[in-house]
């Protein structure tokens, strides 16, 4: 019987630890400040998430870096306030941009900008016509070097900061 006490009081612990997404005011942001080069070789046009004109996400400048992301994906949630953080203090040395991909409509991505902290561009990949460029699951994120080309891609989410920072270092040359 005390083992079953043991084990119920040790699983109340553990449920009770359990990381919550605690929300977090974000902005959804116009995609007109993302740069892009003038010649693209192939084209994937994708809309704002904001309503507005997007881009071709294959033509992007860097130093950038293209957060694929859907707001039902659990491992995007649990990355995102790397992200936050890691653009806070990145800003100002490259871009970073989000992709939506494969939501229901696109207030749902909108409503997930607002309340995970996002205050960065997001396109919104409406039909998943990204989907064979970046892969089928999410979270993938590109590190976009300044000639346009993909200097780096990686599939998952981010476990720490010192990573995207440690990648950004290597793929962009950009330092925090």
């Amino acid at each position: 019987m005390k083992r079953i006490a043991s084990l119920v009081v040790f699983t109340l612990i553990l449920t009770g630890c359990a990381s919550k997404v605690i929300p977090v005011a974000g902005k959804v942001v116009s995609c007109s400040t993302i740069e892009v080069i003038s010649s693209p070789v192939n084209k994937i046009q994708l809309g704002c998430l904001d309503g507005g004109v997007g881009v071709n996400v294959l033509a992007i400048r860097g130093p950038a870096i293209v957060n694929v992301w859907g707001s039902w994906c659990y491992e995007c949630q649990t990355e995102m306030p790397i992200l936050r953080s890691f653009y806070s203090k990145s800003k100002e040395k490259l871009v970073l941009i989000g992709v939506d991909v494969e939501e229901k409509n696109i207030l749902d991505g909108r409503k997930y900008v607002e309340t995970h902290g996002m205050t960065w561009p997001n396109l919104y990949d409406k039909n998943g016509t990204t989907r064979s460029n970046f892969g089928m699951g999410v979270p993938v994120t590109w590190f976009i070097s300044p000639n346009g080309s993909v200097a780096y891609k990686k599939i998952g989410g981010f476990k720490n900061e010192l990573e995207l920072i440690q990648l950004a270092s290597q793929y962009l040359s950009v330092s925090l």
